[in-house]
């Protein structure tokens, strides 16, 4: 058998239509460009590959035939000097179908809150796919995947340069996962390695990369902070804000039940957003002015997927000293 020591699961760097969904308005969703730092964060995800390899070691990626992901791989292999690759696009491993352009900001940001309200799994986005749609045509690359695996000159490193939700479902498709644990799966972030690694003893895959969730107790920031620093006082804050936003959206859902809740749950509102606006007028210490900006990129990566989940986390400024 030909397994590979290592199957990696890499997000696509950051893209333009990350940072700004108008692009999304114009620009079909396979076209896509990285941005500046997108192409920074896949070179830096090639370094890393290269590092992880052992003595002698092949590669094999599989890309999402996507501008994003494409470009993402250009830049991983750039840096893997002297290693023997192969690349291939993979139709399969493409991002989830949006429905093409989306044009109407109102309209998208409706199927948004209707899709939460639903389910991410079983919800199909008009004139395009669910996440089960998705999970049946990675149930079919796995497939393929396995029958690979009987050559005994499969690489020895596996790595699926994909996308966010494709992420999930193919972890999801392997491990057996339900769709309950799916739903309250959070993406990873950009270029960020999904491990799994092949067990001597059983040939099973041992998922090496914890998984954050909805319901974390606290966020996973501690990678993100200035070395020596103290992020328990940081960890309480998000979790009070957490908690504060769930009490600011039970009170909009019971605003249609009566007069008097109503004006209850919009001084509740009030008065939590008032101890939000003193809660971050306390400075968070850093170190330096890149810290401080890796910091905020995970704050924005938090509050986008938040936003499309159907819950509400409030876009935090990180202030360098």
């Amino acid at each position: 058998m030909g397994r590979p020591r290592l199957i990696i699961l890499l997000r696509h760097g950051e893209s333009e239509s990350n940072c700004d969904k108008s692009v999304n308005r114009t620009v079909p969703n396979h076209k896509v460009p990285l941005t500046a730092r997108g192409h920074t964060q896949a070179k830096a995800a090639g370094r890393q590959l290269k590092e992880i390899l052992l003595p002698g070691e092949n590669v094999l990626i599989y890309t999402s035939p996507y501008r994003r992901t494409r470009e993402t791989t250009q830049e991983i292999v750039s840096q893997l000097q002297d290693v023997e690759y192969r690349v291939y696009e993979e139709p399969r491993l493409r991002e989830q179908d949006f429905g093409n352009f989306q044009n109407d900001e109102d309209e998208m940001a409706r199927i948004w809150k209707e899709r939460a309200r639903y389910g991410h799994f079983f919800y199909r986005i008009p004139n395009g796919e669910s996440a089960a749609d998705v999970y049946d045509r990675c149930a079919g690359f796995n497939e393929t995947l396995f029958r690979q695996f009987n050559s005994d000159k499969f690489a020895k490193v596996l790595v699926l340069v994909t996308h966010g939700l494709m992420t999930r479902v193919f972890l999801m498709k392997w491990y057996r996962w339900t769709v309950e644990k799916f739903e309250i799966l959070k993406n990873v972030n950009y270029c960020e390695f999904v491990t799994m690694e092949r067990q001597d003893d059983t040939g099973k895959y041992l998922l090496k990369t914890k998984m954050r969730t909805w319901n974390d107790t606290s966020p996973d920031s501690s990678s993100l902070l200035p070395p020596g620093s103290d992020d328990s006082n940081i960890d309480a804050k998000d979790n009070r804000i957490r908690l504060m936003y769930e009490q600011i959206k039970a009170a909009e859902e019971s605003k249609s039940e009566t007069a008097s809740v109503a004006a209850a749950a919009q001084a509740a509102g009030k008065q939590v957003e008032r101890e939000l606006e003193e809660l971050f007028k306390e400075d968070f210490t850093v170190v330096s002015q890149f810290d401080a900006d890796r910091y905020q990129e995970q704050l924005n990566l938090d509050f986008e997927e938040a936003a499309e989940n159907g819950i509400c986390l409030p876009k935090s400024r990180v202030d360098a000293k």
